[in-house]
């Protein structure tokens, strides 16, 4: 019944909102006729560049960045047209070279843009005869990069332009022509003035008739790869991975999709020096980013770390290190942004039906596209369901998520988003064990907590964001939100484990509602400009929030004693009085932050951003308890590229966190403070489809409360805890089919200064070491074309449960597969999870889960 429920509500949302005319996304190119040769030779290159560039346009031309809006394949008689579609693709000059089998094309002052200013990338694997690989990606800020890559030599490509459609690369195939031999690579760095031998710049001219036959062509709006080549988290602006000069590591949708992920947090264990902390109920997933609790943002706004459902993520982006220079008040291990998915100019629909073990059933449609003819009005819109049981007793939960988007092109200059998130979660609660070794004995089936414990959540997300471009240099950015959060809850406590091992005494329960408003504005002004052969792009935001939530608590014990290894539920309970507890807290931060283009191979990023933050409390009778905190939180890194693939970086940052607790004498403490020092080295590696991150870092946390030794009814900030260690992360393509995601870290994460704690005590949730391997294999040609092997290890090393009274984790090693098959349209995956059944456990803190033995969960999808 419960795959027949998520199959009906599906396959409902098909029927309403998709129309039979519409199963396959079609674009038509017709062919370009009447239209000149195009030039063959570098003097006829350089001859047009003179004609079509005179001295005075050139410096102007310079000046602009070319949005170009969209990339279309379009197969030909003799190969392929790659069509880079741009109204000014006559302002464009290329500088062509060849690498071993590959012909690249940078293309100066230009970028790839969709129409509401998002970055994107194209990419085709094998799309015609003697050529592997087609990328076209935004190489820097002002660069656009095409790269063609052959299977025996470097491919024959000619380059066209068009008023209508803009610049064209015509590539042949091995059927028509043949390659050109291997040459040797070509170390130089093109220039926008010279040549040489293997760089040649060009002006495109336009291509010889041909045949007006439209061509139809089917795509699909889901990215194939691993390796993403730029992130907006670390910057607020789409800036290529290996122009930041800290870590940052993305998971894309593929990986998401590959691994079989239902609760997205687990993306992040891709991810080195993070840890799963199971979170409020075990369903509820926080991150552990470099020994501390990770900030969390959902498209870069401030968020809670409730649950978090996936059903709209395109991808998740972990900043590691202090991120206050932009986003205010975080711990200093790092951050986690969740990115969702925007519309698309191209219809795309997608239906996914999932079943697993314990009674998993989940359905999900993704369908994008125009709302109007001139693609103007665009859409998306994401529904999931969810109804699954659990290997632990008594958790049932039933998940419903709807997520509708609309972004309107307002004008060539202006475009408008809005956005809206629907989530009712009915969650059982699953309070797990406390850290007592005898816990690490019973069944991981075992709940200590009652048959009726539960948790809803029902939240709605309203986000309106402006984009606004003055002019080629100069664009706005504006974002609200709104989100509202009423949850409800009844939790059991474990109580205190006897000295007999298997009696627990004071058991416990709380819950009650609990409302939350959040408001949230965001302003960004982005200028590109330069000071004299220095190119500048600088950032000046302006960020206000505000939280406010009252939470009406029951709470009371139970009578009598449990028996964990005989348990017996249902014991009497005796109520203590209601409670109430109210709090309200505001920021408003502004800042600054500017990207430096010093040499083309050398940059520096600096910013700082302060913030005010108020923070008031109370029970509603009383006078409300008030803290007023200000920080200044600067950054400052340098990146150095002395060959193209490679790149090396240091950076210093900070962070702060109000403390709001106050010293015997009524003095408020000082916010803790987070300063990292960090050193790397980033590498683009096999033609840009693999990268490498290799870091070092050392982080310190001051000002953390600690007990006052003179009064122990009261804190002083004295407290000191420090982080260092060493992270390596990989994740790409190492030849068509086979993509890899792996990380592997260590890290010394201890109190180095307390008043109670002893120094050198491990931080929770904090292994010494871990790894993660993750490689996928699809194979390309022949009769098991589209059959794809997957295989994964999870590493984590022994960590500390709670740093009171320590309780050691043991280390684990989880072993995963997958197996899948895709033909046209439709693909089925397997996905084993702990296949060894393994028994592992996870913290958050304090509490300790034991996470899922064995499981193994089907997909069907279907894409139109």
């Amino acid at each position: 019944m419960k795959l027949l429920r998520s199959l009906f509500i599906s396959c409902f949302f098909i029927v309403v909102i998709i129309q039979p005319t519409q199963a396959k996304e079609v674009t038509e190119i017709s062919r370009l006729q009447e239209l000149n040769r195009s030039t063959r030779t570098v003097k006829e290159w350089l001859a047009q560049i003179e004609q079509q560039n005179p001295p005075d346009q050139k410096e102007k031309q310079e000046s602009e960045v070319v949005q170009v809006t969209s990339v279309k394949a379009n197969p030909t008689d003799k190969g392929l047209e790659v069509i880079l579609q741009t109204s000014k693709g006559q302002e464009l000059q290329v500088v062509n070279r060849s690498s071993g089998n590959n012909f690249i094309t940078d293309i100066p002052n230009a970028q790839l843009r969709l129409p509401n200013g998002d970055a994107f990338t194209f990419r085709s694997t094998r799309p015609i005869a003697g050529v592997s690989e087609i990328t076209v990606t935004n190489f820097d800020a002002q660069t656009i990069r095409v790269s063609v890559t052959g299977e025996a030599g470097v491919p024959i490509v000619e380059l066209f332009d068009s008023p209508d459609e803009g610049i064209i690369f015509s590539v042949a195939s091995s059927a028509s022509s043949a390659q050109q031999p291997q040459q040797q690579p070509q170390t130089q760095n093109p220039t926008p003035s010279g040549q040489s031998e293997g760089s040649q710049q060009t002006q495109p001219t336009q291509p010889s008739a041909q045949n007006d036959e439209p061509i139809e062509l089917v795509v699909t709006g889901e990215q194939d790869g691993y390796a993403v080549p730029e992130a907006s988290t670390a910057t607020k602006t789409d800036t290529p991975l290996r122009d930041i000069p800290q870590s940052i590591q993305v998971i894309p949708q593929q990986v998401i999709r590959d691994q079989g992920i239902t609760r997205i947090t687990d993306a992040t264990r891709n991810v080195s020096g993070t840890t799963i902390a199971s979170g409020y109920g075990n369903l509820i997933g926080d991150v552990r980013v470099r020994g501390f609790s990770s900030g969390f943002l959902r498209d870069g706004f401030a968020s809670q770390p409730f649950f978090i459902d996936g059903g709209n993520i395109e991808q998740v982006e972990v900043l590691k290190g202090p991120a206050s220079v932009l986003y205010g008040a975080s711990e200093p291990g790092g951050i986690v942004n969740y990115v969702t998915k925007k519309p698309l100019s191209n219809p795309y629909y997608a239906v996914d039906l999932t079943a697993g073990s314990y009674d998993f059933y989940k359905s999900a449609i993704d369908l994008t596209g125009p709302l109007s003819n001139d693609k103007l009005l665009l859409y998306r819109l994401n529904v999931s369901y969810e109804n699954s049981g659990s290997y632990r007793d008594f958790i049932d939960n039933d998940i419903v998520f709807i997520a509708p988007v609309v972004t309107y092109q307002v004008s060539d200059s202006t475009d408008i988003t809005l956005a809206y998130e629907y989530l009712n979660a009915k969650l059982g609660f699953d309070r797990g064990f406390q850290p007592f070794s005898a816990f690490l004995q019973v069944p991981r089936n075992l709940n200590i907590a009652e048959t009726d414990d539960f948790q809803d959540i029902e939240q709605h997300r309203l986000n309106l964001t402006l984009n606004h471009r003055f002019n080629q240099n100069l664009r706005l950015r504006s974002g609200f939100l709104y989100l509202s959060e009423k949850q409800d809850s009844f939790v059991t406590q474990p109580g205190e484990l006897d000295a007999d091992g298997r009696t627990l005494t004071d058991r416990s329960y709380f819950g009650g509602p609990s409302n939350a408003d959040n408001y949230a504005l965001q302003t960004d002004l982005i200028g590109d400009f330069k000071t004299g052969s220095i190119t500048h792009q600088l950032l000046l935001g302006l960020e206000w929030r505000k939280r406010d939530q009252a939470d009406r608590g029951i709470s009371g014990v139970y009578e009598g004693s449990f028996d964990i290894f005989n348990p017996a539920y249902g014991l009497p309970r005796i109520a203590d009085p209601n409670s109430f507890f109210e709090q309200t807290t505001i920021t408003t931060g502004i800042y600054l932050q500017d990207q430096v283009t010093l040499l083309p191979n050398l940059k520096l990023l600096a910013g700082g951003r302060y913030d005010f933050v108020e923070y008031s409390s109370g029970d509603g009778q009383s006078a409300p308890t008030e803290f007023y905190d200000s920080a200044f939180s600067p950054r400052i890194g340098i990146v150095y590229q002395p060959i193209e693939p490679i790149s090396l970086y240091a950076s210093y940052s900070s962070s702060f966190v109000p403390n709001n607790s106050r010293t015997a004498s009524g003095e408020p403490l000082e916010p803790s403070r987070g300063t990292q020092y960090e050193v790397g080295i980033k590498a683009e590696l096999f033609d840009k489809r693999l990268s490498a991150t290799l870091a070092v870092y050392d982080i310190t946390k001051t000002n953390i409360p600690t007990t006052d030794p003179d009064d122990d009814q009261f804190l002083i900030a004295v407290g000191e805890v420090k982080s260092r260690g060493i992270e390596l992360d990989i994740a790409g393509e190492i030849s068509p089919g086979w993509k890899v995601i792996a990380s592997g870290y260590l890290n010394d994460a201890f109190v180095s200064k307390d008043n109670n704690l002893p120094e050198g005590r491990r931080l929770t949730n904090a292994p010494t070491q871990g790894a993660s391997l993750w490689t996928n294999y699809e194979i390309q040609k022949g009769d098991l074309r589209g059959l794809g092997i997957g295989a994964g290890l999870f590493f984590v090393g022994d960590r500390t449960a709670n740093i009171d009274d320590p309780l050691t984790l043991p280390s684990y090693v989880r072993t995963d597969a997958s197996i899948s098959y895709k033909r046209d349209n439709w693909r089925a995956a397997l996905n084993f999870k702990n296949i060894f059944n393994i028994k592992y456990y996870e913290s958050n803190d304090y509490l300790v889960f034991p996470q899922a033995p064995f499981t193994l969960q089907g997909t069907i999808s279907v894409e139109f």
